[in-house]
């Protein structure tokens, strides 16, 4: 029964590299009860080598019961736990939600810290401005991307392009102020305008055109469908500045 566990991992472990897909492969067979014939692979000559003799282009290998699964994505596709990108999903929010998710868990903890309780303000107001923070920072890692997915659907975008690269600063900028109620002079019209400005172009793509589209409020890169999660940050924006606004008008 043991020998039918048994799996033969050929990886890089040289001076001055240490493959993290070996590792992790390594890792993955011991997780799923394997007895792993760890193989070292020291220097460039026999790693060239053993490519040559398997006819593989890359590193690391697992052999189970001599059949070659492949890398570290090959083998998780064998357990069954990844699937490549040709089979995914076409769209998921789990990027969306993961922001939500620190973010309320960040607001929840400094209300708890701050005041002894969650049932104040300030946890609502930090849940959104945090929120606009990480988003914004998601969509400032490739700025350039992010504009080309924003203009497909933005009304302002695609008039004035350059409003496609200022919104994610804009965005950051917002986001910094008002977690802090500084200059609220500033961060609430941003914050109505980009809101506003947000909201109408996504109900207009979505409900009025009936367009099937991913949102850039995660980035360029993600495939988080453009619809009611993309409205409701907008919206959220807007009550934040609404709430801001009547509360410096107190």
């Amino acid at each position: 029964m043991a020998d039918a566990k048994t799996a033969q991992l050929y990886r890089m472990v040289m001076e001055k590299h240490v493959c993290p897909y070996g590792v992790k492969s390594k890792w993955l067979l011991e997780r799923k009860g394997y007895k792993v014939e760890d193989h070292w692979l020291t220097t460039r000559e026999q790693t060239d080598a053993f490519k040559a003799e398997h006819d593989v282009k890359t590193t690391p290998q697992t052999f189970i019961d001599g059949k070659r699964i492949g890398g570290y994505d090959a083998l998780r596709v064998h357990f069954g736990d990844w699937k490549p990108e040709s089979e995914r999903a076409e769209t998921s929010y789990r990027p969306v939600l993961a922001v939500f998710a620190v973010a309320l868990a960040l607001a929840v903890s400094l209300g708890l810290w701050a005041f002894g309780t969650v049932l104040t303000p300030r946890v609502a107001e930090w849940f959104i401005a945090f929120s606009m923070a990480m988003l914004a920072m998601l969509k400032l890692q490739d700025v350039e991307q992010f504009s080309t997915m924003f203009i497909g659907y933005d009304l302002l975008g695609r008039r004035f392009v350059p409003y496609s690269y200022a919104y994610p600063w804009l965005e950051a900028l917002a986001a910094v102020l008002m977690a802090g109620h500084w200059l609220p002079w500033l961060s609430i019209p941003v914050a109505l305008f980009i809101g506003g400005v947000g909201a109408a172009s996504v109900f207009y793509a979505v409900y009025v055109q009936k367009r099937e589209i991913k949102c850039a409020c995660v980035g360029g890169g993600s495939n988080v469908p453009l619809g009611f999660v993309s409205l409701s940050e907008n919206l959220a924006m807007i009550a934040m500045a609404l709430w801001m606004l009547l509360a410096a008008a107190t």
